[in-house]
């Protein structure tokens, strides 16, 4: 059977390219094991958990010292399950699996469903009959909700102190979210362990990284081996680029590469426009790893992060680094160079269509070819006027009623700038936490377009926006760009006929003179 790039499931080396799925933690990790040690391992979905897990136990039982499993407890992942039903799919979980490996006769009979069924009783009978010390990876911990996922790991902590003997010498408990998180009910606030930690028993969280750009070229290059289809250099970081590393993004990008724009035919060579190609089409697809982002970002917890991105500002209120944890533990944002951004160029892109999307369908009326001139240039100036005109007319209604309120201005215009230059162009987004303003670059026919959006929200926002602007046109070598201001009243309080305007300013900026169209509105 011929292997491909893998974008469901976990891994397998027979069918799929993969580097080391344990990413060098084997030899830590099998310290805590063998030191009898309980640890957690998190990561954002679809980064390759459930492939290491399995990877691990093999490991294992390869050895011959312990007896491991990795199964997952997501079976009883749903709302008022009753205790015991979910202590019986916990224990059919972990029995399945054994069975499926041929290790049954290792465990108890799988008992009856029962109202005093326990867990941790099982567990304890398991570890008696056990010959060996037993080894538990178990996955989809955060799954579980409110007083399941209470008892879960109360189970497990008053189990602890009896290892190896009568328990399981080592567990891993795996999930999107890092043990700190487990003092913060998955759903709601009405439920505590008592404690600080719900799970001080562990030794050890450990955090399954992205891949390096080692690792990229070392995934993609298994297809040259396969194919003789050659990934270069300039083509590898180019995914590395776009994706951060994160091993889905890679996956589903070089899958959508090789098969569906250079359709299979391994003869081609591969170029980097054939990677831009594929990214946009996976964007604009947005398969089920990009539509998911949906769900998290109504969080609010997450919604506050987001917004804070994409309006420049600044964050201060009490749970600020407990959201932006949770965030960077759900791979939506990263901090790089201390910045705090989306977490690689595809999330960068995809996020605000996905927030933006309703407002994006209703605006029509607009055409492209409305704004393009008789020799195919972009008349930049004509689009960004009607802008103005679709601003004045629609913001206060659509951004009342829109959920990011906060980031609105800056999401409608990338909206109006989508929907009309859609398949003709490419916008390119730099966002991040407290620089106050969102750089848009448009490329339209080999000409790029530079705007800056700002909140006129002081009297400082419009000396800093020039020369925030003129540097940002300098690093592009565009000797020209736009500054466009958006006011943060209400049109009661300022009139539009105050608000609107359009000048034409030269900064000097580093011995050189930008011409900064500056747009109010």
């Amino acid at each position: 059977m011929s292997r491909h790039f893998n974008r469901t499931g976990f891994c397998n080396p027979e069918m799929h390219y993969i580097v080391d799925p344990l990413r060098g933690f084997e030899t830590e990790i099998m310290g805590r094991i063998k030191s009898n040690e309980y640890f957690t391992i998190h990561a954002p979905r679809q980064s390759g958990k459930t492939t290491l897990l399995h990877a691990l136990s093999k490991t294992i039982n390869d050895e011959g010292e312990y007896l491991s499993f990795a199964f997952s407890v997501e079976t009883a992942g749903y709302q008022s399950i009753p205790e015991p039903l979910a202590n019986y799919r916990f224990i059919s979980s972990l029995y399945n699996r054994a069975d499926v490996l041929g290790l049954s006769n290792h465990l108890p009979e799988l008992p009856e469903m029962q109202d005093n069924l326990s867990f941790k009783d099982y567990l304890h009978e398991f570890a008696k009959k056990c010959k060996k010390p037993i080894v538990l990876l178990i996955d989809e911990v955060d799954s579980l909700y409110d007083d399941i996922f209470i008892s879960f790991l109360r189970q497990l902590r008053d189990g602890f102190q009896d290892r190896p003997s009568g328990f399981p010498a080592s567990i891993a408990l795996v999930g999107l979210r890092d043990v700190r998180e487990y003092k913060m009910k998955v759903r709601t606030d009405s439920h505590s362990m008592g404690s600080g930690s719900p799970f001080n028993i562990k030794a050890e969280s450990y955090r399954l990284q992205n891949f390096s750009l080692e690792q990229v070229s070392k995934l993609l290059r298994q297809h040259t081996e396969d194919t003789g289809q050659a990934f270069s250099d300039e083509v590898c970081s180019l995914v590395y680029e776009y994706t951060d590393g994160q091993p889905w993004l890679v996956n589903a990008l070089a899958y959508e590469l090789v098969n569906y724009v250079l359709g299979k035919d391994y003869s081609r060579e591969i170029l980097p426009e054939h990677v831009e190609m594929a990214k946009d089409q996976l964007i604009k697809r947005r398969d089920t790893h990009l539509d998911s982002m949906g769900d998290k970002l109504k969080e609010p917890r997450v919604k506050r992060i987001v917004e804070a991105i994409i309006n420049g500002e600044h964050l201060l209120h009490d749970d600020f680094n407990d959201d932006l944890l949770y965030c960077e533990d759900l791979g939506i944002v990263k901090q790089s160079n201390g910045r705090i951004e989306f977490g690689n160029k595809i999330y960068k892109e995809v996020i605000p269509r996905i927030i933006n999307y309703a407002f994006q369908c209703n605006i029509v009326g607009y055409e492209q070819q409305w704004y393009v001139k008789p020799d195919g240039k972009l008349d930049m100036d004509a689009l960004l006027k009607a802008f103005q005109q679709f601003y004045r007319r629609h913001s206060e209604s659509w951004i009342d009623r829109f959920s990011f309120k906060e980031a609105g201005h800056q999401l409608l215009l990338m909206a109006f700038l989508q929907r009309i230059l859609n398949g003709g162009a490419k916008i390119e987004r730099e966002m991040s936490i407290g620089n106050g303003r969102v750089d848009l670059a448009v490329m339209f026919a080999k000409e790029v377009f530079l705007l800056e959006l700002k909140i006129n929200k002081d009297q400082y926002v419009y000396e800093e926006g020039l020369e925030q602007v003129s540097r940002y046109a300098d690093r592009y070598e565009q000797s020209s760009a736009y500054l466009i201001l958006f006011e943060p009243q209400k049109s009661n309080i300022v009139s539009w006929e105050s608000r609107i305007s359009w000048n034409t300013v030269a900064y000097e900026y580093m011995g050189k003179t930008k011409e900064i169209k500056v747009i109010s509105m």
